[in-house]
């Protein structure tokens, strides 16, 4: 009996430590002014937050990025930034990284109609939204999408291709 506990512990253990995970050093359970958006009615800094993530699949041929609000009051929700083709050698990104037009993704237009990072701005008075943080790890090397490409479609091409994906949830209210 104590060997097969002691098997069952080992296993578990094992299968624990190989969790996607995704973490950042700037969110944590609310956003701050740093991740407001700056427009639309919102006056923050509109800067994308360090994001690192561990224990990508093996199979891990890049990574892509989204930024989601399921609250907004669209009946759609709200992508306030989408990046892939990140390559598989690259495991963190620093703070900004969704405000330049870095060569190691593509990033394509958000619900707000412009590329790149656009931060937390939810209705004045409304509950506090929810914003979904989450990493890809994908199955291919390119998307070959755009940076045109709309939110839905690229979406759906990372659905397609995900093999696993690590997600932090932050809130943010005005």
């Amino acid at each position: 009996m104590k060997k097969i506990l002691l098997g069952l512990g080992i296993t578990t253990s094992l299968l624990l430590a190989n969790n996607f995970t995704l973490k950042s050093n700037d969110i944590k359970g609310q956003l701050a002014a740093k991740q407001e958006f700056n427009g639309f009615g919102c006056s923050g800094e509109n800067i994308s937050p360090q994001l690192s993530w561990e224990n990508a699949p093996k199979e891990t041929k890049s990574f892509a990025i989204t930024v989601y609000d399921p609250d907004a009051p669209t009946g759609s929700g709200w992508w306030h930034w989408v990046a892939f083709d990140i390559p598989k050698e690259k495991m963190s990104i620093p703070a900004g990284f969704g405000n330049s037009d870095s060569k190691d993704a593509i990033q394509s237009v958000t619900n707000y109609g412009k590329t790149g990072f656009g931060g937390a701005c939810p209705p004045k008075g409304d509950k506090a939204h929810r914003y979904i943080f989450t990493v890809f790890a994908l199955d291919t090397d390119s998307l070959q999408l755009d940076k045109n490409t709309n939110p839905a479609i690229v979406g759906y091409y990372l659905n397609s291709h995900a093999i696993e994906k690590a997600s932090l949830i932050s809130y943010y209210g005005r």
